[in-house]
């Protein structure tokens, strides 16, 4: 039990933010390309508390870590935050704009990847030790964003890679591939349950590794 609190206590943060502010990244790129209605529900907002999903955000990532250190193996870490409220017909050229705000979201958790990066950095060069609580928290803050990263690049309708998919096809393409959305996420589960998942997520793991690598 002491080992799961310890545990809990370094990936809170890591997991707070790393979901929060993916979705407030969302909702200030979509302000950018014309569409106010995140900014007026007052989520274009570093306050994680604005964000917080009751299931997605606490519940669910603490279901996984308590399963992973049950089974005393790695597992896929992972969860959500409430989305942000995006009106895709207000932005300056919604099939075009879309591109731009679903990427938002990973790209922030890339960019929080890499600052964890840079703090891991720091704390070693300053003679921290490997089971230092900060340094494990950076450690934490790495492997939870990019995971994040790679999770909503998939190429699935609803998530962030899908609409990605969807701004570059042609709109015939396009509309038939959007018809996947309502199974989306029961797709989603089908994969993560079989163990295909993370297999398929390796290859965008492994560019967000290389590129973390750089600042380390």
């Amino acid at each position: 039990m002491e080992s799961l609190i310890q545990t809990i206590t370094v990936y809170a943060l890591p997991v707070l933010f790393g979901i929060t502010l993916h979705e407030a990244a969302h909702g200030y790129v979509a302000r950018m390309f014309g569409d106010p209605t995140a900014y007026q529900a007052g989520r274009i907002s570093l306050n994680p508390i604005r964000h917080i999903d009751l299931v997605g955000t606490i519940i669910v990532p603490l279901v996984l870590l308590f399963s992973t250190k049950l089974m005393g193996g790695a597992g896929l870490l992972f969860g959500w935050a409430k989305p942000v409220p995006v009106d895709w017909g207000r932005l300056n050229n919604p099939k075009r704009d879309m591109l731009w705000v679903a990427l938002a979201g990973p790209a922030s958790n890339l960019v929080m990847a890499i600052i964890w990066a840079i703090e891991l950095r720091l704390l070693m060069g300053s003679g921290s030790s490997m089971d230092s609580f900060w340094v494990q928290m950076a450690i934490a803050g790495i492997q939870i964003n990019l995971v994040l990263m790679a999770l909503n690049l998939f190429p699935l309708p609803p998530l962030d890679g899908g609409r990605i998919v969807f701004s570059l096809l042609p709109h015939s393409l396009a509309y038939k591939y959007s018809r996947l959305e309502p199974y989306g996420l029961l797709i989603l589960v089908v994969l993560m349950m079989t163990g295909v998942l993370w297999t398929l997520l390796l290859p965008l793991l492994a560019l967000g590794q290389t590129i973390v690598t750089w600042f380390l």
